[in-house]
C-alpha cells in the first residue's frame, strides 16, 4: 500500500509512474487527496476542542475550589456541549478515515524507474541467457508422455482423488520432487536464509499484508467457516512474521526460505499451454524472502538474480532472465525479474521463478519497521521475494531436456538426493 503522505504530496509523479504499469490513477489520486484534506481539518477541529474541554475542566475544578459553584456549573454545562460536538465530528471521521483507506489500497505499486514501459508479456525485455538448448537424435517427448512412460506422475489419479490439476507424483517421480525441494532448501541454508515451516493456510489479515487482498482474492482457495485462505506461496506467511515488529538496523537484512505446497486456482486458464505441469492448482515451491535497508534493497534484489540463476545453471537449464515491463508487473511490484527455462520437449520458454523489490508496499500494510541507529525515528524496511525455485516447470524441463533413448539422465546435484543417476 502506498503511503498516504507520499501520493498527497506527490499526485501528479503518482498518476504519472502509474500509467507505466497501464493504470489509471487519475480520478482516485484526486479524490484521495480531498479526502485527506477533509479529514485533516475534521481532525485539528476535533484536537482543538479537546483542548478546549481540558482547558474547561481545569477551570471547573478551580471554580469549585473557590467556591463559584453556580460559575462552574455553566462551565460545565459548556464543557458538555463541547463532548457532544466531538462525539458528532468523530463519527463523521470515521466512515471519511474508512473511505480514504479504501481508496489507497486500490493503489498498485508505483513501478521503479527503470521498468519500461509496455502492454503485456511481450514487452518484457531479456536481460541475459545461459546455458544451451538441448540438441535430439530423436523426437523429445513433452514432459507428460516421459512421466507417463517411466511410470513418475499421475495425472488422471489425481483427478480422481481432487480435480484437474492436482498430480500425484510416486515412486522415482516422487523422489526427484523431494530431492528438488530438499536440494533447494539446503542451498538457501547455506546462503544464510533461515528455515522456516510456517501454516500452509492464512488468515484474512495476513492475506492483505502482503497485497494478495483484495487483488487476488479470486485465485485464492478459501475455508468456508474460519475464512482461512489456502496460501498462494510462502511469501505470505514468511513477510507477515514480522508484522508490527520494529527491528535495529543492524538486524537488516532478514533472510527467510521456506518449503511450502502452493494453492492457486488459476481461473480462465486453458488451452494447450496448461497441460502437464505447465499450470497446476497445488505445486511445491520454495520461497526466499529478504527484509531490507531502503537504501540497498536494489543490491539485494541483484544479488537475489544471482543465486536464483545459480541454481537454474546447477540444474544444467538454459535459461533467461527477463524484466517485466510495466503491463506485465503485479499490482504489488515495484520490479520483478522472472526467470525462464528452455523445455525441449515443448520446445518453448517456460516461466519458474519470479524475484521481486515490493520497496514499503507490503511493509506499509504489515508496519514492519526498523530503527535506524542514528536515529529515533523508524522507517519502513523494503521487502523482496523470490521462487527459488517453483517445481513443476523445473521438474517438467529436468525430464525434457535431459531425456535419451535409455531413459532420463539426473543433474549431478541431485543425485546425492536421489540415490540414483537415471530414470530408466
Amino acid at each position: 500500500m502506498l503511503q498516504t503522505r507520499f501520493i498527497v504530496e506527490n499526485p501528479e509523479f503518482v498518476i504519472e509512474r502509474l500509467r507505466i504499469k497501464n493504470f489509471d490513477a487519475t480520478n482516485i489520486v484526486h479524490k484521495i487527496v480531498e479526502l485527506d484534506k477533509e479529514k485533516r481539518n475534521l481532525q485539528r477541529e476535533i484536537e482543538n476542542l479537546k483542548a478546549e474541554q481540558n482547558t474547561l475542566a481545569r477551570q471547573i475544578g478551580q471554580l469549585y475550589k473557590q467556591g463559584k459553584r453556580e460559575e462552574a456549573e455553566q462551565v460545565k454545562q459548556r464543557s458538555t456541549q463541547l463532548k457532544e460536538q466531538i462525539r458528532q465530528l468523530e463519527e463523521r471521521f470515521e466512515p471519511l478515515d474508512k473511505e480514504l483507506f479504501n481508496l489507497v489500497v486500490q493503489l498498485p505499486n508505483i513501478p521503479h524507474k527503470d521498468v519500461p514501459a509496455g502492454k503485456d508479456e511481450s514487452d518484457n525485455v531479456v536481460i541475459r541467457e545461459g546455458g544451451e538448448k538441448p540438441g535430439f537424435d530423436f523426437d523429445p517427448l513433452p514432459h507428460w508422455e516421459l512421466a507417463a512412460k517411466y511410470n513418475l506422475i499421475d495425472f488422471e489419479l489425481g483427478t480422481k482423488l481432487t480435480g484437474s490439476g492436482f498430480p500425484v507424483f510416486k515412486g522415482k517421480g516422487a523422489i526427484l520432487q523431494r530431492a528438488l525441494i530438499s536440494y533447494f532448501l539446503d542451498q538457501a541454508r547455506n546462503h544464510g536464509y533461515m528455515e522456516y515451516v510456517p501454516p500452509f493456510m492464512v488468515n484474512e489479515t495476513t492475506a492483505f499484508g502482503t497485497g494478495q487482498l483484495p487483488d487476488k482474492e479470486g485465485q485464492m482457495y478459501r475455508t468456508v467457516e474460519e475464512n482461512f485462505y489456502l496460501i498462494p506461496t510462502a511469501e505470505v506467511p514468511l513477510t507477515n512474521i514480522y508484522r508490527d515488529i520494529i527491528l535495529e538496523e543492524h538486524d537488516l537484512p532478514v533472510k527467510m526460505t521456506a518449503y511450502t505446497p502452493c494453492f492457486r486456482r488459476e481461473a480462465g486458464s486453458y488451452g494447450k499451454d496448461v497441460r502437464g505441469l505447465n499450470r497446476v492448482h497445488q505445486f511445491d515451491k520454495v520461497e526466499i524472502v529478504q527484509l531490507a535497508h531502503p537504501d540497498n534493497s536494489y543490491q539485494v534484489l541483484d544479488r537475489m538474480v544471482e543465486y536464483v540463476e545459480s541454481l537454474v545453471q546447477s540444474l544444467w537449464l538454459p535459461y533467461r532472465i527477463v524484466r517485466l515491463c510495466g503491463g506485465d508487473l503485479s499490482f504489488t511490484s515495484a520490479m520483478t525479474y522472472d526467470f525462464e527455462v528452455y523445455s525441449g520437449g515443448q520446445g518453448r520458454w517456460l516461466e519458474v521463478s519470479s524475484v521481486s523489490n515490493f520497496e514499503t508496499f507490503q511493509s506499509n500494510r504489515m508496519k514492519i519497521r526498523f530503527r535506524p541507529k542514528d536515529s529515533k525515528k523508524t522507517r519502513l524496511v523494503h521487502t523482496l521475494n523470490g521462487s527459488a525455485l517453483a517445481l513443476p516447470r523445473i521438474y517438467a524441463a529436468i525430464l525434457e531436456n535431459n531425456q535419451t533413448p535409455d531413459g532420463i539422465k539426473i543433474p549431478d546435484v541431485l543425485v546425492p538426493y536421489t540415490g540414483f543417476e537415471m530414470i530408466v
